[in-house]
């Protein structure tokens, strides 16, 4: 799998922002990585130290809108937790 093929997008939620206080970022992944590979994707793009990866797997919930029924799409959130003294400039600044 290819570095831009695995983070896709940060989670940007009131619950998200509290945590990067503690140095912890949520991103939506690619549901086929593994946590050594987001690990290694993260700091290679964002150049900084991992410290812990946390993955949690979401199936897509049933939707109906009138008469058509489906569902939202499966995805795969990964919760990183950088080192002490290591900080993601991008996402303090929105």
């Amino acid at each position: 799998m290819h570095v831009t093929e695995v983070i896709k997008k940060p989670v940007l939620t009131e619950k998200t922002y509290l945590g990067h206080a503690d140095g912890t970022y949520t991103f939506i992944v690619d549901r086929r990585a593994n946590k050594t590979q987001i690990k290694k994707t993260f700091e290679e793009i964002f150049e900084v130290k991992v410290k812990s990866v946390r993955t949690l797997n979401y199936d897509g919930k049933a939707k109906r809108l009138g008469r058509f029924e489906g569902k939202t799409n499966n995805y795969k959130k990964a919760v990183i937790t950088l080192k002490d003294g290591e900080q993601l400039d991008i996402l303090n600044d929105l």
